[in-house]
């Protein structure tokens, strides 16, 4: 049948998860970092989704697409209910779902060890670097979710290291950071450029505007994603 159906542009879409949040049939999830319309039955069309999303990726179109099947999308919504009991229940983004992560504590603690800062320059944050600060001449650029350095215990030691680090959160700043990342990569002589995200899906917005960047700019610089799990693991 012919019926009104969201589409997602994923060119446009940061990864924040607020569309995925807003629909109550479950006809978005997030994979690999951009909103995805599961199945056309589980879309009814009314688009609460789309007020939610900050780039206006989401839109209306008319095309062939199964109808919305409620039975379907109740039953979708009780398996979810049934595997996720133990979960506290939550609204907005994913990334802002309470979470408790138990570590294991050792029964002596050891002594404080004094271990000395990796950061290269100060401001740190990415809204507040100057682009043509001379510290980035010749630098390796370490572009880091602010959550990263909390969650990674050896922030410092396995990535600051012998880099210049700024750091931001799309989510909060609200804002594309991929116009400041072009002009610092493109009127500097950047050496290599390494960015270290969260694995929550406001994260996608640092990485997109890090490659989005380095794409705009136009030069061959080697580059890595490196992704932080909420544990405090690096995800291969």
């Amino acid at each position: 049948m012919i019926r009104k159906i969201i589409q997602i542009d994923e060119k446009k879409c940061n990864g924040c998860g607020a569309c995925a949040e807003a629909c109550h049939e479950g006809a978005i999830g997030m994979i690999n970092g951009k909103a995805t319309l599961l199945r056309d039955d589980y879309c009814d069309g009314l688009g609460d989704c789309l007020p939610t999303c900050p780039t206006g990726a989401i839109s209306f179109v008319e095309r062939e697409a199964a109808a919305y099947d409620e039975k379907a999308v109740q039953e979708n919504m009780r398996k979810k209910a049934k595997s996720n009991h133990a979960a506290v229940l939550h609204t907005g983004c994913p990334g802002s779902r309470m979470q408790h992560i138990q570590h294991s504590q050792e029964t002596t603690p050891p002594a404080r060890v004094q271990t000395e800062s990796q950061l290269g320059q100060w401001p740190c944050q990415i809204k507040l670097v100057p682009t043509n600060a001379l510290y980035f001449d010749g630098a390796k650029l370490l572009i880091a979710a602010d959550c990263s350095a909390y969650a990674y215990a050896r922030m410092h030691e396995d990535f600051m290291r012998g880099k210049i680090t700024i750091i931001g959160c799309p989510k909060l700043d609200s804002i594309d950071y991929s116009e400041k990342l072009t002009q610092i990569i493109q009127n500097n002589n950047i050496q290599s450029v390494t960015v270290v995200r969260m694995e929550v899906p406001c994260c996608g917005g640092l990485e997109l505007a890090a490659k989005k960047a380095l794409q705009a700019s136009g030069k061959f610089i080697p580059w890595q994603i490196v992704t932080i799990s909420l544990d405090g693991k690096i995800l291969e």
